[in-house]
């Protein structure tokens, strides 16, 4: 992505995302000419299972994973509480999946700037 110049907008925003599980969760699908700053990420395990799980970044939605968080635990009814900034840009992809079936509702704040 090329160094923004001229306008745009910058907007503060919330993703919600219920039943994380086994499979791979798109938490934040990045589009072309946005940059995403991701504020505070709230995991919270509602099966009352404990799990573990990965947080990562797809690099250009390429399947090339770059972890954030590898097997974290995460305790039955237990919420993990993500609060160091990360930054990803056009069509980076902000992931995450546990080690076995899980029920997982993840909460994310982010600022995103729009450069379209």
């Amino acid at each position: 992505m090329a160094i923004p110049s001229g306008s745009g907008t910058e907007v503060l925003k919330v993703a919600h995302i219920a039943g994380v599980t086994n499979s791979e969760n798109v938490l934040i699908n990045g589009v072309a000419n946005h940059i995403y700053s991701i504020l505070s990420i709230s995991i919270c395990e509602t099966a009352g299972a404990a799990e573990t799980f990965d947080l990562y970044i797809d690099d250009d939605g390429g399947g090339t994973d770059y972890e954030i968080l590898s097997d974290q635990a995460l305790g039955a009814n237990e919420t993990f509480i993500w609060n160091d900034r990360l930054v990803i840009s056009g069509t980076d992809h902000l992931c995450m999946i546990t080690a076995s079936s899980a029920n997982i509702d993840v909460v994310i704040t982010y600022i995103d700037q729009d450069w379209t």
